[in-house]
């Protein structure tokens, strides 16, 4: 398939091309760069798929209207994985105006895309974000996600609002993928195995935040991208069960599904660090702090309904995970 990539220089983006390239799909990288995190990590990832047969990339911002009209014209993709976005919860509360221009409006300009020029299948990345003050264990899509507790948990809600009302107007098959913590080799900066690795080594204290009672469904890089293929390989389709009386918020009478993609073993951030220590062979220093604003307590995803739709269970145990995470970090930055 020829298959457009935004956010293609990202962490899940590069592993998500690597994966399609494997196979034999065409693969239009699209990013950015922008300079949220380390630009040179987003160029040596790229660097990795432009050595490969099958990948072209092109430097656009989704929010660029006139250049994502263009590109969709002139490409006519069968397939879209939309996973460029501003990440990151905290920083959506220094910075409130890069979410709403690259998580809605470059949203707007890929479903438009998608819309005029007849794509097969919308794969978007969703967040396990959305389900903010939900504290019912574990998450379903089932459950009701109207109360975010951060603007970026509150793009990615609208963004699968925004993917139905396409599903409904116009039939465009759109699927959401709520990712669960993800971690591995190539990871973000910004993220506490990213962090906690590189303090650690460092011999500086690590921040942990409401005083280490926190818990994460870490998910492991390889299981999200085989969720994210396998779901691109079947597009989303009427529920028939559906009751418009009693709607269900993961599914639709329209061609709309949304998905949760974890681990569904929620680590303590206690074990986590204890788990990073093993891998480093050296204690951290503990700096217990409360609980930040827009975070939450614990993640938990419940995933059988990836299951059951494309047989995918991710289920690689955290430690060797985050060995396989220090191997790469030890190699990449030469420590």
């Amino acid at each position: 398939m020829k298959v457009l990539l935004t956010g293609a220089a990202g962490f899940i983006g590069m592993t998500t091309a690597l994966q399609l390239l494997a196979r034999g799909d065409e693969v239009v990288g699209l990013d950015n760069l922008n300079p949220y995190y380390d630009v040179q990590l987003k160029l040596d990832r790229l660097q990795r798929l432009q050595a490969l047969a099958g990948f072209r990339f092109v430097k656009i911002d989704v929010a660029d209207r006139p250049a994502m009209e263009s590109l969709f014209a002139a490409e006519e993709f069968e397939r879209v994985i939309h996973l460029a976005a501003q990440a990151g919860v905290r920083y959506s509360l220094q910075n409130p105006h890069a979410y709403i221009e690259s998580n809605i409006v470059g949203f707007m300009n890929v479903l438009e895309g998608c819309r005029h020029h007849g794509v097969e299948h919308l794969v978007y990345a969703s967040s396990s974000s959305v389900y903010g003050g939900n504290t019912h264990m574990p998450f379903s899509e089932h459950d009701s996600v109207d109360h975010p507790v951060s603007l970026y948990a509150a793009t990615k809600k609208a963004n699968e609002l925004m993917a139905h009302t396409y599903s409904h107007l116009y039939g465009l098959p759109t699927t959401g993928l709520r990712f669960f913590t993800v971690y591995g080799p190539w990871g973000r900066p910004d993220m506490a195995l990213f962090l906690f690795t590189k303090a650690i080594l460092e011999g500086r204290p690590i921040d942990v935040f409401n005083h280490g009672r926190m818990q994460r469904d870490f998910t492991y890089i390889d299981d999200i991208v085989e969720g994210v293929l396998r779901v691109l390989d079947r597009p989303a389709a009427p529920n028939p069960g559906y009751r418009p009386e009693q709607p269900d918020p993961a599914t639709s009478n329209v061609p709309y599904r949304v998905f949760n993609i974890g681990n569904q073993d929620p680590v303590p951030l206690l074990d986590f660090i204890a788990c990073i220590e093993t891998a480093l062979g050296k204690a951290a220093e503990k700096r217990m702090l409360p609980l930040q604003d827009g975070d939450v307590p614990a993640t938990y995803a419940d995933a059988q309904a990836l299951r059951e739709w494309v047989a995918c269970a991710p289920a690689t145990p955290i430690q060797s995970g985050i060995d396989r995470f220090v191997a790469w970090y030890r190699a990449y930055y030469k420590v």
